[in-house]
């Protein structure tokens, strides 16, 4: 493969590329398949949109942004040398810790020689006749491939906020998805964040240590769980890293792909309400998302025993924020705790009875517009001189739909989607054949430690791909019946737990027009894993495989 990288190591566009694997992200997921395409002997390129690798590690530099699984969990496994010697400096990683640990994978791996920078994918189309993909970018490169990997990440195309006059203001504005690179400087500022999600919950008490007075607009209060964060104690990185082996194989049969949490088999019914106050208090104070969510096996499917758990929650944000008007709107009521994101925070409700920081309820008295001064809700003018906006993702498949990926003389994957996502284990679809999804819809991913997912698609697509080449398949696609019943698999796990009573962006709530479709599959990584595995052995059920022998 020729190196195409300037001087500046920013790659220039080639124009004519003939591979055998175009892939197309290069965050965690697509760096990880360029290194197992290598190790097959085939041909591989990364084409990258940011100016960097990392994906959402990249693009998501807001203020306060930390992974909510703990960093010794949220790693590559694929290398136990590459474990033993990455040393975290924290329980839970800031974005720039993640990041520096991504670029030193780069490097380690000498994967930047074969990925291409500042480069968009606009079109993908497949050829019956040639079976192959030509792949085209807003540089001008044309690319053949045999296949197309799609590693376009589950949150990596921002919600642009769509209020009536943002052109009007005469302040700067923000969003978290596309934080500037040099950072942002609240001090003495009038500054509103609009959003209360996840990234909202992590960057608003920093920014309230800077800003001069901070509003808070709030159309939906979330659950949110202490991280209970801490510097890295050498004890228990040094415990991990001798058992990697053990704890990563139980991460794989798990619920959540992490490890240290074994699945529940007591009900929270079955146990008297003191029992379950203890366990809920050693969970808060342990931190973290994954023991409430793994504490009983009904947790997330009867709403009597979720209840025991989000009142729990409400009575200590109700203990920490001191003005009870105020607690009462943090406290959800709308959706039971768990089926929206879960999230972490450090200080999060505490900084509720700090002095220059005000809840605005905006349910209550909706954002009418952004203003020249600031914001208008039904009420009032807010005036401002910064916005953030915290307004989430065109979740999962935003980014593959901004693609126009289509057989020639077919409809584009968009259109085809336009009731929702269907997929074939959330790693192909019917229809479209070698392009592969890492994590898509339809798999465990958002619901799971995203990068043991990651490398279980890729590793499950490798060993599909080394099959072919054994074979001499030349096209492989997922059939149509195999996919209609994993759809109505995934829908009718869904539909026996709690998650789709949530208006959350696993059904594309966020979005307005996005058919509300559940999109992730929940039944467990370790259950989803074995049914992966069952496909392969069987000579990948649900497959055509065709090729120069038929």
């Amino acid at each position: 493969m020729t190196d195409t990288r300037s001087p500046t190591g920013v790659a220039s566009a080639a124009r004519d590329q003939r591979l055998d694997v175009a892939i197309v992200g290069g965050g965690l997921a697509g760096l990880y398949a360029l290194h197992r395409m290598r190790g097959l002997g085939m041909t591989a390129r990364v084409f990258e949109a940011g100016n960097g690798v990392g994906g959402t590690w990249f693009w998501n530099r807001y203020p306060g942004a930390r992974c909510d699984i703990e960093s010794l969990e949220y790693s590559y496994a694929f290398a136990d040398d590459l474990q033993q010697e990455w040393t975290w400096p924290e329980r839970y990683a800031t974005q720039p810790q993640i990041l520096a640990y991504i670029n030193h994978v780069a490097e380690r791996f000498d994967l930047m020689r074969d990925v291409q920078l500042d480069t968009r994918i606009t079109s993908a189309e497949f050829d019956r006749g040639s079976d192959l993909w030509t792949v085209r970018s807003n540089r001008g490169d044309v690319v053949s491939a045999r296949f197309c990997v799609m590693a376009t990440g589950n949150l990596s195309t921002p919600r642009v906020p769509d209020f009536k006059g943002l052109e009007t203001f005469r302040g700067k504005w923000y969003h978290s998805g596309m934080w500037p690179t040099q950072g942002v400087d609240f001090t003495g500022q009038r500054v509103g964040v609009i959003g209360t999600g996840s990234s909202g919950i992590q960057m608003i008490p920093l920014i309230a240590r800077q800003a001069k007075h901070l509003h808070v607009f709030q159309r939906t209060a979330n659950f949110s769980l202490p991280a209970q964060n801490r510097p890295m104690e050498a004890e228990r990185e040094a415990a991990y890293k001798a058992n990697y082996p053990d704890r990563r194989a139980e991460a794989r049969g798990s619920g959540f792909g992490v490890s240290g949490y074994p699945l529940p088999t007591q009900s929270a019914l079955e146990v008297t309400a003191e029992e379950r106050r203890r366990k809920y208090e050693e969970l808060w104070q342990r931190g973290g998302s994954i023991g409430f969510l793994s504490c009983y096996n009904d947790f997330l499917v009867d709403e009597d025993a979720n209840a025991t758990a989000a009142e729990f929650v409400r009575e200590k944000i109700r203990g920490i924020v001191r003005d009870p008007a105020v607690a009462e709107l943090l406290a959800p009521s709308d959706h039971p705790i768990g089926t929206k994101r879960l999230c972490l925070d450090t200080g999060y409700y505490e900084t509720y009875n700090r002095d220059n920081v005000t809840l605005v309820d905006v349910r209550s008295a909706p954002i009418e517009a952004i203003t020249e001064r600031g914001v208008r809700t039904a009420e009032r003018e807010y005036d401002l001189d910064a916005i953030a906006f915290a307004t989430g993702f065109d979740a999962m498949t935003g980014a593959l739909r901004e693609i126009d990926i289509r057989v020639a003389g077919g409809e584009a994957l968009a259109e085809v989607w336009a009731a929702g996502p269907r997929t074939y284990l959330g790693l192909s679809v019917a229809g479209f054949p070698n392009l592969f999804l890492i994590t898509g819809p339809g798999s465990p991913g958002v619901k799971s430690q995203m990068i043991l997912s990651i490398e279980q698609h890729v590793d499950w697509i490798a060993g599909l791909l080394d099959h072919a080449r054994g074979h001499a398949i030349t096209r492989i696609e997922a059939d149509a019946e195999a996919q209609d019943r994993w759809v109505a698999h995934v829908n009718e796990v869904a539909d026996s737990t709690l998650y789709p009573v949530a208006n959350s962006w696993y059904v594309g709530a966020n979005i307005p027009g996005k058919p509300r479709v559940f999109m992730p599959y929940v039944a467990g990584v370790g259950v989803y894993r074995a049914k992966c595995d069952e496909v392969a052995a069987s000579g990948y059920r649900g497959f055509h495989l065709t090729g120069t022998q038929d």
